[in-house]
């Protein structure tokens, strides 16, 4: 009797155990669900970075034309505005399309 009742508890046992193939999946479902929930935080870090770049542009543009303005003010009255300061080599290439 057992020997009966311990060959059922081991088939019992090897009946409740998950297999390798299922651990597998589990395994798979977990580490998508990671990886997507990192691609939504990186697609927001984006966003918000995109957003603050086009914030800046539109600074720079507003000041290259508030700039403008006032030299023209300048040479209307009869003046000559200032040289303007070198423009540094890190910020060269950002200002190239623009007539500074």
């Amino acid at each position: 009797m057992a020997a009966a009742s311990a060959a059922g508890g081991v088939v019992a046992a090897r009946s409740a155990r998950r297999t390798k193939r299922q651990e597998r999946r589990d395994d798979f479902t977990v580490v998508t669900d990671r990886m997507d929930k990192e691609i939504k935080r990186q697609g927001a870090a984006l966003e918000e970075q995109q957003e603050q770049i086009t914030g800046q542009g539109a600074a720079i543009s507003w000041l290259v034309v508030d700039r403008r303005s006032l030299v023209s003010y300048i040479r209307k009255s009869g003046l000559e505005p200032p040289l303007a300061r070198p423009i540094p080599e890190r910020a060269r290439p950002y200002l190239d399309s623009i007539d500074v």
